[in-house]
């Protein structure tokens, strides 16, 4: 440690905190673990031994050609988990593309040593506009992206911090220094790996992995999320998974670990304690009525 070898071995960068119960947290596209560091901190200091690690191709992990789709990201979990004697009474929280092992983990290994899940701005279960699927994002808007990107990443990394922190004329959630460390985030990863993981949680479909979900599970996500919208994902999964609690932040952005940090560690402690979440806007807590709650 800090870096582990996975099976195909490719090496990976883990940062382990704190004592107590595992909490392993999953970053998002295109950032690396340091995203979640003040909300790791915080769990650390509440109690909870909380793993972080930094996805093959992202952050100072290595930038290995390939393994960008979720079997072998969810086999780079399951080797983290390995490496660091996490096996059991462990909470598994991901954020936005981390959502996809989250879901992929619990098909794949039929959710060994997990208590309970949290999905953050998630883009779980499915992203991809389809005939099935008429509110996801369109295929056409992945393949510019993809394009800007080639064409000038520093750039489109730019613009696109300001859609993910919902920045815009009247609205500046965060601050310029938040920007820059978002940004040179982005630019730690490798352009392969950043097109590669992209191509993976824009394409995947998680709808057949979350019948086994068999945790409880919450779902938190920004209403105003442009960069994974609600509706074919929180929504949809919150719909699919069987104990489920879905909290609705109205108004915020896909970067809720930022634009919303103090109320989010507040949910994830909540739940990590058998707690209810999401007290401070109750009238935006969804519920489905219909499905078991037990094992908080």
């Amino acid at each position: 440690m800090p870096m582990i070898e996975t099976r195909d071995g490719t090496w990976l960068y883990v940062k382990d905190w704190g004592k107590g119960n595992p909490v392993i947290l999953i970053h998002g596209w295109p950032l690396s673990s340091d995203s979640w560091d003040p909300i790791a901190e915080a769990l650390a200091n509440a109690g909870h031994r909380v793993i972080s690690y930094d996805r093959r191709g992202f952050g100072r992990s290595e930038q290995a050609w390939d393994g960008y789709d979720y079997d072998t990201l969810t086999d780079d979990l399951a080797d983290v988990m390995k490496a660091t004697d996490a096996a059991e009474n462990v909470t598994l929280i991901g954020f936005s593309m981390g959502g996809g092992e989250v879901a992929r983990y619990m098909s794949r290994y039929d959710g060994a040593g997990f208590v309970r899940a949290i999905l953050v701005s998630s883009v779980v279960p499915y992203l991809l506009q389809a005939e099935d699927n008429p509110g996801g994002v369109p295929q056409e808007a992945f393949e510019q992206r993809a394009q800007d990107m080639i064409a000038d990443r520093p750039a489109f990394m730019r613009t696109f911090l300001h859609d993910f922190f919902g920045i815009g004329w009247l609205t500046r959630p965060v601050s310029s220094a938040t920007l820059d460390w978002a940004w040179n985030m982005t630019m730690q990863a490798g352009l392969r790996p950043t097109l590669k993981a992209a191509e993976a949680f824009s394409s995947t479909d998680f709808r057949k992995d979350l019948p086994a979900f068999k945790v409880p599970t919450l779902i938190i996500h920004g209403t105003a999320d442009s960069t994974v919208p609600i509706d074919p994902t929180a929504r949809m999964a919150e719909a699919l998974i069987k104990d489920v609690r879905l909290v609705e932040y109205t108004g915020s952005p896909h970067g809720i670990f930022e634009t919303d940090r103090d109320r989010l560690i507040s949910d994830m402690l909540a739940f990590l304690n058998g707690e209810e979440p999401g007290s401070q806007d109750l009238e935006n807590f969804v519920i489905n009525p219909a499905l078991p709650m037990g094992g908080y």
